[in-house]
């Protein structure tokens, strides 16, 4: 069965919400420097060194695109877990942690 837009957006918010409390969390505890812009479904995350990391919703695909400075990831939601089948099947929340330190330095958590 197809999800419904109303289903995406509630998915969706229910992750970003949890990387903006991850964020959060970072920077609290290890005075990290991040900025994070959340609109118009997307979440923008910008680090010490100016290098970003933008996610955003794609409603029409029901897919959740990320921008790293490594490339751009489409992650379609399939069996209980945003994956992305173009690159190896890799689970959006994992990918993104490892993003995130690679590109920032920053371990989160969630």
């Amino acid at each position: 069965m197809a999800m419904t837009d109303t289903e995406f957006h509630h998915l969706a918010d229910e992750m970003f919400n949890i990387i903006e409390s991850a964020i959060e969390n970072a920077i609290d505890n290890e005075d990290a420097d991040v900025d994070i812009d959340s609109s118009g479904g997307v979440l923008q995350l910008t680090f010490e060194d100016n290098s970003k990391v933008v996610i955003n919703k794609q409603e029409p695909l029901h897919e959740i695109w990320l921008a790293t400075r490594f490339g751009g990831y489409h992650f379609g939601f399939k069996e209980g877990k945003w994956i992305d089948e173009r690159n190896g099947g890799a689970e959006f929340m994992p990918f993104l942690k490892e993003s995130i330190k690679r590109q920032a330095n920053l371990d989160l958590c969630w």
